[in-house]
């Protein structure tokens, strides 16, 4: 049962750094593509730009792995995309569960990037009575009340829950008794889990806010270059016409704690 911590993932024994670990599938995605293309080598800058990182924190990534390319050659496309695989756990079949069958769970038993990576969809599983034995992706859902079972036959040790969030700490609770060591949350709430279990969150909503954080910031700045060309000229006369105040005057300065800072600080 969960301690009533998040957990936070430590260092891999292997002494691969958590960030590091976080980049390798921007890698293996980028080095897929060239695989398809059929390109046998890649540069550092070319896979870091297609990686969307800078070359340096590449070549740093890969020493991690022992893998350190050829000077004037570069990596071995095929190779990396093997070594990257197996750093991963992608060389063999992960069997995977699916809790909450909605609109996002069946959108996720139905995505076909899971097969193609190591990972096999195992079963399906909703509280709902009606949804039990509805085929979604070609996958029969099962009744909730045989998520134990489901695990201990099929060796599930990865569990995805998509259900909403008022229960979803009560299914990772059961997912973890049942022997799921990872977690994957689609569910918009923080779930707690004890040492040895690993979460990773997906929330949506997030991310759309943080892309509005940066479209009122940028509307914000064109609107604000709009203003200064309409009137640079008018405040530079204005500042113009403005004397210097006397060295000591109290309506020029205050002494703060950093030293001499404007009377009016901008908003």
């Amino acid at each position: 049962m969960a301690t009533g911590r998040t957990h936070r993932p430590a260092t891999r024994s292997r002494g691969i750094p958590e960030a590091t670990v976080a980049r390798l599938p921007l890698y293996l995605r980028a080095l897929t593509a060239l695989s398809e293309r059929s390109v046998p080598t890649v540069s550092s800058e070319e896979l870091a730009a297609a990686a969307g990182v800078n070359s340096a924190k590449l070549r740093k990534d890969f020493s991690y792995l022992g893998s350190y390319g050829t000077r004037g050659v570069g990596y071995d496309v095929e190779y990396l995309v093997y070594q990257i695989s197996r750093e991963l756990g992608l060389t063999q079949d992960w069997p995977v569960v699916i809790v909450g069958i909605g609109n996002l769970g069946a959108a996720l038993a139905g995505y076909g990037g899971f097969a193609s990576r190591g990972f096999r969809v195992a079963a399906l599983i909703d509280a709902d009575p009606a949804m039990t034995g509805k085929p979604v992706a070609g996958i029969p859902v099962q009744h909730s009340d045989d998520l134990e079972k489901i695990i201990e036959e099929d060796g599930v040790s990865i569990g995805v829950i998509a259900t909403p969030a008022g229960v979803a700490q009560q299914v990772c609770d059961r997912l973890v008794a049942a022997g799921v060591t990872s977690i994957l949350n689609f569910a918009p709430t923080v779930l707690s889990v004890p040492d040895g279990v690993d979460v990773r969150k997906v929330d949506l909503s997030i991310e759309l806010q943080i892309l509005a954080f940066h479209e009122q910031r940028k509307a914000g700045e064109e609107s604000g270059a709009d203003t200064g060309a309409d009137t640079g000229s008018e405040a530079g006369s204005a500042a113009a016409a403005v004397p210097p105040a006397p060295r000591g005057a109290t309506g020029g300065s205050r002494k703060g704690p950093d030293g001499d800072v404007p009377a009016v600080m901008p908003a």
